[in-house]
């Protein structure tokens, strides 16, 4: 039975939901995408009429198809060149979902999604559905079909192997501003010592290229090793140039609700830095130069009004 104008509209009033549950499943907003492209096939074939809670049955649908492309990701991502880090999302992407809560904002922060790495599909889509879209245990449980104890069970495992990482400090956008600016003040200074004084004493700096764009396979650890890359990277040079074709405008803003430098050559984002702001200090720098993770971020730097640069790097 084809779907109705009703149905359709239905489902599109919860697309926005849908997205943002998948991308904080998947971390890629491209396999959001085509995960909820398709929940809305299956939506599509099924018969409408006999779907009591149309909102419920999406999300069953949607999770699913998260979890097993997760258990997909794994494998692929046992051969992928370097480190894998998510796909940032600047501010403003209305792929972010909610974030009228601590909850809500921690859930999609880039130090998180990163952390959810560790834990299994199962116990991603229980913390991202509890924390993130306050759904009760109950719901959870039919969603994945788990007892309720199950999925209490769950999340607390859950929620204790995200917390292992270092606490996250909430700032608003004109903080996160100024952390960008002293944290390029320093690293274009000349000098490591003004980096590591904003450095925690265990900060670390991770790359994802892809095998596109050069970046270390493993972390740089420490804020003296950490400080010393920062100040290589921001360093003049004809090589990296030659890379990211041109000379980057180097801006300040937020990314997952991160403090985060961009860096965009003719209108191409080519590096988003994302910083981890704990009260003891920047604890991470996590950069993510794989074009086929920016091609979002491109397009929607495009669509919105992002003011100068602070400089243009190398």
């Amino acid at each position: 039975m084809p779907l109705t104008a009703l149905d359709v509209d239905r489902f599109e009033a919860a697309r926005p939901r849908l997205e943002a549950v998948a991308y904080r499943l998947l971390g890629s907003s491209a396999e959001a995408e085509d995960a909820v492209q398709e929940t809305y096939l299956r939506w599509q074939a099924t018969d409408v009429e006999r779907i009591e809670v149309p909102e419920a049955w999406l999300t069953k649908v949607l999770t699913n198809l998260c979890l097993k492309q997760l258990t997909s990701a794994r494998a692929r991502r046992e051969t992928y060149v370097g480190q894998w880090l998510p796909e940032p999302l600047l501010a403003g992407d209305p792929m972010l979902g909610p974030a009228d809560t601590a909850e809500q904002r921690e859930s999609v922060s880039y130090a998180v999604l990163t952390l959810m790495e560790r834990l299994s599909p199962n116990e991603r889509a229980v913390y991202v559905l509890r924390e993130a879209f306050d759904y009760p245990h109950r719901e959870i449980a039919e969603i994945l079909d788990l007892t309720e104890a199950a999925s209490q069970q769950i999340f607390h495992r859950a929620k204790k192997h995200v917390a292992d990482g270092k606490a996250r400090t909430e700032i608003d956008d004109a903080t996160a501003r100024r952390i960008v600016e002293e944290f390029l003040a320093a690293a274009t200074s000349g000098r490591t010592e003004p980096l590591v004084r904003l450095l925690t004493a265990d900060a670390i700096a991770i790359g994802d290229g892809g095998g596109k764009v050069p970046a270390r396979a493993r972390a740089f650890e420490g804020a003296v090793a950490v400080a010393k890359f920062l100040w290589g990277l921001f360093r003049p040079a004809e090589a990296k140039r030659a890379i990211i074709g041109g000379a980057p405008e180097i801006f300040a803003t937020t990314a997952n609700g991160d403090p985060a430098v961009v860096a965009v050559v003719d209108g191409r984002v080519v590096g988003i830095m994302c910083l981890e702001v704990t009260a003891e200090g920047i604890a991470a720098s996590r950069n993510q130069v794989n074009p086929d993770k920016l091609a979002r971020a491109t397009a929607h730097w495009a669509a919105t009004d992002h003011g100068k640069p602070l400089f243009t790097a190398f």
